[in-house]
């Protein structure tokens, strides 16, 4: 497969640890329209398919929610608790309605919340409406709970974002 110079340049501003994913796609996309060379266009339409969100509307009435947990805890947890609970609408869910989606579910990054502001930062573009401490940092007895819950929950309110402390427990 033939790649012009302003695809590969295009290609360039693609994250290394995905950049050669992103070849492979946009490629056999190219072979399926019969083709066989890459051009920005191409590119650009390949980011559109796979990675670009569509603009949300200002009167959309999605209710867009993520989950922040505890780094040690999902070296163990998959995380399925807080997924079922959330289709469920169970426990920490209860309140929310089927426009409800969870646009984001990432780790603390380790004590004390290291990863938190930044990754907060980046759900805010995608207009994230709140944020759940997840039920591994309210634990109490075989599990400690998270000692930086408190800042951890100040960091996000901070940005402007509600918090609720608690998914499935």
């Amino acid at each position: 497969m033939r790649w012009n110079e302003e695809a590969l340049q295009e290609l360039e501003k693609v994250p290394g640890f995905v950049r050669s994913m992103a070849k492979r796609a946009v490629e056999k996309d190219v072979r399926k329209a019969g083709r066989e060379e890459v051009t920005v266009e191409d590119v650009h339409k390949g980011r559109d398919k796979h990675i670009a969100f569509a603009e949300d509307k200002e009167d959309d009435p999605v209710t867009r929610i993520a989950v922040v947990r505890c780094e040690t805890v999902s070296e163990v947890c998959p995380g399925v608790a807080c997924f079922k609970a959330f289709n469920k609408r169970h426990k920490h869910f209860k309140p929310y309605g089927e426009n409800t989606e969870i646009i984001g579910f990432f780790t603390c990054g380790g004590c004390p919340g290291r990863r938190v502001s930044r990754l907060v930062d980046s759900l805010k573009k995608h207009r994230v409406d709140v944020i759940h401490l997840s039920s591994c940092m309210m634990l109490e007895g075989d599990y400690p709970s998270c000692p930086h819950h408190n800042e951890i929950k100040a960091i996000i309110e901070s940005k402007g974002i509600k918090v609720v402390e608690g998914t499935h427990h």
